[in-house]
């Protein structure tokens, strides 16, 4: 009995020759003209009894199981050939229907090695449907958390993994080295969603190797209702979800995941969080606002200029805006957040005053509203005046502001046609183009804002109550110069995860000479 046919084949003829020999590949069988697939190779030998047995009935066509198992056997069968050679072809093989030397034609593995490569190599594409391969995980790397029902692993396990692994590599004798290491910071915030992925690269700097933001208004109606809402909830979850797969997918050594004041106000934020961890496998943890502070201003070190003696650093959130003077002296250290004086958080953010005092139709009435109630928060600060650490006729004292409300400013001022971060970053705006740019806002009505290529319809109805946060802080410290900053408390998680892993103490590997040794593929590598 035939498995392959599920009839009985008759005793001569074609049909009778052993199973896997006198079989061509299955792009040739389709190629005969007038003839079965099924039907096998006929040589001149086997003519007049393939006609004696024309009048026979033919075998049927296998069904879709069978040419499974018949696949199964020719896989088992072709491990168990002798391999002459990692490149070498089967001593065996021969064009199909023309046997020399009173061999049979070529085996089944032959046929079905042969059908695979052209499979393969077929067009130049290369293999079809199968997924690249994962890169090699490096030493001291641990794996990202992955979405929920694949095994998931929190920020903890892998910050434990991670200090087990270089604290055994001290103990063998062994320097371990992190420059080849992925870095990674999520910020939830009242807004926005934004996640960095980070390698670090001279001391003090890293290459940003993925990036995610998206705006999912997690803190929309906190105000009123002091709860975040179902529609929120469920926008900052798909964004999470998006994170986790880009984390999953990284050799991550060491991760740290925030979420700031819609969190911290809300009566569900522990609840959110716990659905955070079920549906995504992330595990955020809500920062108090001191903390905040002192990670924007790490994120914004860079930014400040060795002329600088004295800084006032803000981020205007969605819910909170964080300010922190900073003063700086003649022994400056490596850590700017070790200069802060004094820090304050105010709890008003561009969504919650444009929920109070509308965002669409903001009139210069709703404006000054706007500014006087910032001021009136600003005024319990205590903060002494900045007078005494600035020196006569010097530039030392500066504003920086890291928020969408600031870099939408400069993107406005520079006319960009599309947002671009590499202009608007570290850019100086004077107090006159700060004051011109946001008197042009505000003559805008909301389908004007929403127009412009660096506001949009997401930040038409919030960008006034921004620039009234901005306009109260200006007026507390008046300032000549303030710089933009596109960057903030993402920068100052990885900025602090690499000063305290002291990545940046250690010594770039060496290549080897000629290029060889894994120091040296290395380093090309990661210069491509």
């Amino acid at each position: 009995m035939d498995p392959d046919s599920g009839a009985k084949p008759p005793e001569g003829g074609a049909s009778a020759v052993p199973r896997g020999e006198g079989k061509s590949s299955r792009r040739r069988k389709a190629k005969r003209n007038g003839k079965r697939r099924d039907a096998a190779p006929v040589t001149n030998s086997e003519a007049a009894d393939s006609a004696a047995s024309a009048g026979r009935p033919h075998s049927q066509e296998p069904n879709s199981s069978a040419r499974k198992r018949k696949r199964r056997r020719a896989k088992s069968a072709g491990a168990q050939q002798p391999v002459q050679g990692s490149n070498a072809a089967p001593a065996a093989q021969q064009v199909p229907g023309r046997p020399e030397g009173g061999q049979q034609p070529h085996s089944a593995k032959s046929s079905s090695s042969s059908r695979n490569r052209r499979k393969k190599n077929r067009g130049g594409r290369g293999l079809q449907g199968r997924p690249l391969m994962p890169a090699k995980a490096t030493p001291g790397v641990a794996k990202a958390p992955s979405p929920a029902g694949s095994g998931q692993v929190s920020s903890k396990d892998i910050r434990g993994r991670a200090g087990a692994e270089s604290q055994a590599a001290e103990q063998r004798g062994e320097k371990f080295s992190y420059v080849n290491d992925l870095y990674a910071a999520l910020d939830l915030g009242t807004n926005n969603c934004r996640l960095l992925i980070a390698q670090p690269t001279r001391p003090g700097q890293f290459r940003v190797v993925d990036a995610f933001s998206r705006i999912v208004r997690l803190g929309e109606g906190l105000g009123t209702s002091c709860r975040l809402s179902q529609d929120a909830m469920d926008r900052a979850v798909e964004a999470l979800r998006i994170c986790a797969t880009k984390l999953a997918n990284r050799p991550i050594r060491r991760m740290r995941l925030i979420a700031t004041e819609a969190c911290r106000a809300a009566e569900n934020g522990e609840e959110f969080l716990a659905r955070v961890i079920a549906e995504t496998g992330l595990e955020l943890e809500i920062i108090d606002r001191e903390t905040e502070a002192r990670l924007a201003v790490s994120g914004c070190s860079s930014l400040v200029g060795r002329e600088a003696r004295s800084v006032v650093l803000f981020d205007i959130g969605g819910g909170s805006s964080e300010i922190a003077v900073i003063r700086i002296d003649d022994s400056r250290s490596s850590r700017l957040a070790n200069h802060i004086t004094h820090w304050t958080s105010l709890p008003v953010g561009v969504v919650t005053l444009s929920e109070r005092h509308g965002g669409r139709d903001v009139t210069p009435d709703v404006f000054s509203a706007m500014v006087t109630e910032v001021e009136g928060m600003l005024a319990g600060f205590d903060c002494p005046p900045l007078a005494a650490f600035r020196r006569q006729g010097a530039e030392d004292f500066h504003l920086i502001g890291t928020s969408g409300t600031v870099t939408t400013l400069a993107g406005v001022h520079l006319d960009l046609p599309r947002y671009d971060r590499r202009k608007v970053d570290g850019l100086w705006l004077s107090d006159a183009e700060v004051s011109a740019m946001q008197a042009k806002l505000l003559s805008w009505d909301f389908a004007g804002r929403a127009a412009n290529p660096c506001i949009g319809p997401d930040r038409a109805d919030l960008v006034l109550a921004g620039c009234a946060i901005l306009e109260a802080i200006r007026r507390r410290w008046p300032s000549q110069r303030m710089r933009v900053a596109d960057r903030g408390l993402r920068e100052g998680l990885l900025t602090d995860m690499m000063a305290d892993d002291g990545v940046w103490r250690r010594v770039r590997p060496r290549r080897q000479a000629g290029g060889q040794g894994a120091g040296g593929q290395d380093e090309a590598g990661a210069r491509r």
